[in-house]
């Protein structure tokens, strides 16, 4: 019973390699403009094999003979000049652009075996994101933080986060998939450890908070910083004229007693 068991697992198993499924699953990302290589990973004895690339299931390269073809009209001519496979049989894509993503694989052409799929993610580039007072918050004098309303804002983006922090702290975040979207921070005090980052999973833009832009505040102290600070700088305030009061009592008191003793001794 066993050995029947070994002999049909024996047997798929051959069954799987002769079916070509002998890939390496191999996930790789690049920026829009940038150039990649997807290697074919060919040893010297296997590079006289001919290969085949596929886009998507699509044939696109072929190398025979040492000699490259490309067939262009077969993926819509969107790689027009910017294929390229080296002696190995990789294949190099220059200024690549969001519409590469997708899956390439290579085939042996004489084992009819797949020798590599890649996984191609081609992301648009991260701008830095613009950090502006939040106009429409700032408008409104019911609200005491309204001075302290700020706008986060990124443009021509997909696809990215955009984040507030404060330091190493997340304080916001969403999830960015238009051209244009915005957070808004309504702060409780200004100071330099804000900041605003836009980030996709390759690349991350930061902008730091300017505080110059919350400057032109209310008079108020409390509707710049908020009432959490002015409480503990009015707290601390009141220790400190405690302390001076103390300090005062304590000299009275001393110098006092140093006259009755001088009395005294008289």
């Amino acid at each position: 019973m066993h050995k029947n068991i070994y002999c049909m697992f024996v047997f798929c198993l051959s069954l799987w390699s002769l079916s070509g499924v002998l890939g390496v699953y191999e996930v790789k990302s690049v920026t829009e403009g940038e150039s990649v290589r997807l290697n074919s990973d060919l040893t010297e004895i296997q590079r006289d094999e001919e290969m085949t690339w596929k886009f998507n299931n699509i044939m696109i390269a072929k190398l025979k003979d040492s000699k490259s073809r490309f067939y262009e009209d077969n993926a819509e001519g969107r790689f027009r000049d910017r294929l390229k496979l080296d002696q190995t049989g990789s294949l190099i894509i220059t200024n690549t652009r969001i519409t590469d993503s997708g899956e390439y694989t290579v085939i042996g052409t004489s084992t009819d075996s797949t020798l590599n799929i890649f996984r191609l993610t081609v992301y648009a580039p991260v701008p830095v994101p613009v950090i502006t007072r939040d106009s429409s918050q700032n408008s409104s004098s019911s609200s005491s933080s309204s001075n302290c309303s700020l706008l986060c804002s990124v443009v021509n983006v997909s696809d990215v986060t955009l984040s507030w922090y404060k330091g190493n702290s997340l304080l916001s975040s969403i999830s960015v998939s238009d051209l244009s979207r915005s957070l808004s921070l309504h702060l409780e005090c200004l100071d330099d450890f804000y900041s605003c980052v836009v980030n996709n999973p390759i690349r991350n833009q930061t902008q730091h908070l300017n505080t110059e832009l919350c400057q032109t505040c209310s008079e108020d102290f409390i509707h710049c910083c908020g009432s959490t600070e002015a409480v503990i700088r009015l707290a601390l305030s009141a220790l400190v004229g405690v302390a001076a009061v103390a300090m005062l009592v304590y000299d009275i008191i001393s110098q006092s007693l140093q006259q009755e003793q001088t009395s005294l001794s008289n």
